[in-house]
């Protein structure tokens, strides 16, 4: 027998969370998380949340900042949206016991992270994801209307008349199961393990925006991808985010000769936007032959500790010390800016399906997030998508040029349709689609992605509980939304750089690219 209820949320971050917990006064919520609930992106986040709240910033300020770092492509009104309501949303977070650190005066302490003006991050140690998180999940947990379905994986998304019903998903015992629900919202996260090189968790593949794009919606700027300029680079230990309050608080990338070497690339230093960063260290390593560091060796030994104690622990079990020692550092995949298109209420183009977070698209962050937005944005546009999901059916509005790629895969096979391993996709993704593309990269990659989507689609048919297919299947669907994007954008933006065209180019590509499934 099927599940019933009046709204399904699929994923447990915060968006989803905060979605489910304005949800749960007016009607039953079913929520399906594919791990543990605690187990999302949101609780990797390191940095903090930030929001216009101290006495020398204003939402103006937050505003220009995020359209900065967005290169030319943010849609303003969305990020409009963001820190004008991110106040009131952060507060509410303080006032339901969110325990952000202090100043001396008891008021919320402030940090500052690379291309903000000001200081208005909030952070809570380094672990201010977590800390949002525990909240979240104890009010969602404690309220009777919400039922929780921990290690359901979602599978498809159920349509019928042109509105989504609901979504299949596999639970534990293996069964294939159907929600049926009248208002569904995608929260699944990001995509970052589309990638060999990430920062994010194994349950981070992508699933929401493959489901929605196999339904039918709308899919919008995945050519965005950020490559985190600071991962931990040490060969046998996992790639663990060094967050951007490290060098907000002070730290210095560092040559192999011990050189602070960022004024060689970019006036802003240590502290420009996370796609300038990453590839200044792409090119010092290929100007010196050698690794690069991070180092905070200049500073406080105590504070550094105290400061930072999760990223302190992650690197002693590297053997390295993070206030003493100088650590190595190397790019790897981070954040999605693209995904399922939506308005500025989480409604995407099918009636009854809305998406928030990172799997969402409002445009908020163009073509390079804004360092700390991520929480702040899965923050209020999932209480915005909460409220247009009480309120009649109406599918989203468009904000996107359509573009790159609609329909199903074209083209000639690849050499091989045989499925392919996940980590020979994301190998294959990170060689060819990674920090540097080009045309002649991408194209062999879309044709051999190609290959691999149309074979899946009809193994999956026949083995439609096969969580295993599920996983491969986001993974090629995703990688293939990314690098046929990345075809089309003939230039370099944000998160975005094409070695055969290595200039952002405004007269033909300040556009955005949509991708859509048609049969």
């Amino acid at each position: 027998m099927g599940v019933r209820g009046d709204f399904l949320v699929i994923g447990s971050g915060i968006a989803g969370l905060r979605a489910a917990i304005s949800l749960a006064e007016t009607g039953d919520v079913v929520m399906l998380t594919k791990a543990d609930p605690r187990e999302s992106n949101t609780g990797y986040a390191q940095g903090g949340i930030a929001a216009a709240i101290g006495p020398d910033d204003s939402p103006d300020l937050h505003f220009a900042d995020t359209i900065a770092a967005g290169d030319g492509l943010c849609v303003p009104e969305a990020v409009k949206v963001l820190v004008s309501d991110g106040p009131g949303y952060v507060n509410q977070l303080i006032a339901w016991g969110v325990a952000f650190d202090r100043d001396s005066a008891g008021a919320p302490a402030l940090g500052r992270e690379a291309a903000h003006s000001v200081r208005r991050v909030l952070h809570a140690r380094d672990t201010p994801g977590r800390e949002i998180g525990r909240v979240l999940w104890q009010k969602v947990q404690s309220h009777p209307r919400v039922r929780v379905y921990d290690d359901a994986l979602a599978m498809s998304l159920i349509t019928r008349d042109g509105e989504c019903r609901g979504a299949a998903f596999v639970g534990r015992d293996g069964r294939l199961e159907q929600v049926e629900a009248p208002r569904t919202l995608v929260a699944t996260g990001g995509a970052g393990q589309v990638f060999r090189e990430t920062t994010n968790p194994a349950i981070a593949t992508g699933d929401g925006i493959a489901m929605a794009f196999e339904a039918g919606a709308r899919v919008t700027d995945l050519e965005f991808i950020q490559f985190h300029p600071t991962a931990l680079s040490v060969e046998g230990a996992p790639r663990f985010l060094l967050s951007e309050a490290l060098r907000g608080e002070g730290a210095w990338l560092v040559n192999a000769e011990g050189e602070r070497f960022m004024h060689r690339y970019e006036s802003a230093g240590d502290l420009a936007s996370r796609d300038l960063v990453a590839r200044a260290i792409v090119r010092e390593v290929e100007r010196t032959n050698a690794p690069v560091y991070l180092s905070m060796a200049h500073l406080d030994h105590d504070y550094v500790r105290r400061r930072f104690p999760a990223i302190t622990g992650a690197c002693r079990q590297a053997g390295l010390d993070l206030a003493s020692d100088r650590i190595p550092v190397s790019p790897a995949a981070h954040y999605a800016m693209g995904g399922i298109e939506t308005d500025l209420d989480g409604r995407t183009s099918i009636a009854g399906l809305f998406a928030a977070g990172e799997a969402a698209c409002t445009g908020v962050h163009g073509a390079n997030r804004l360092a700390s937005n991520s929480l702040l944005e899965g923050l209020v546009f999932g209480a915005r998508a909460a409220t247009a999901m009480i309120a009649p059916l109406t599918p989203g509005s468009c904000f996107a040029v359509p573009g790159s790629g609609s329909g199903g895969p074209s083209g000639p096979l690849a050499r091989t349709s045989d499925l392919p391993s996940p980590q020979t996709v994301r190998d294959l993704m990170w060689r060819h689609a990674g920090l540097l593309r080009s045309r002649d990269t991408l194209n062999e990659l879309v044709t051999q992605l190609a290959a691999w989507w149309r074979h899946l689609a009809d193994v999956r048919a026949s083995t439609p509980a096969d969580r295993d297919l599920r996983r491969l299947s986001s993974l090629v669907t995703v990688g293939l939304l990314i690098a046929r994007a990345a075809l089309r954008r003939e230039e370099s933006r944000g998160g975005h750089f094409r070695t055969d065209f290595p200039h952002r180019d405004d007269i033909h590509w300040q556009k955005h690219i949509s991708d859509v499934l048609t049969v």
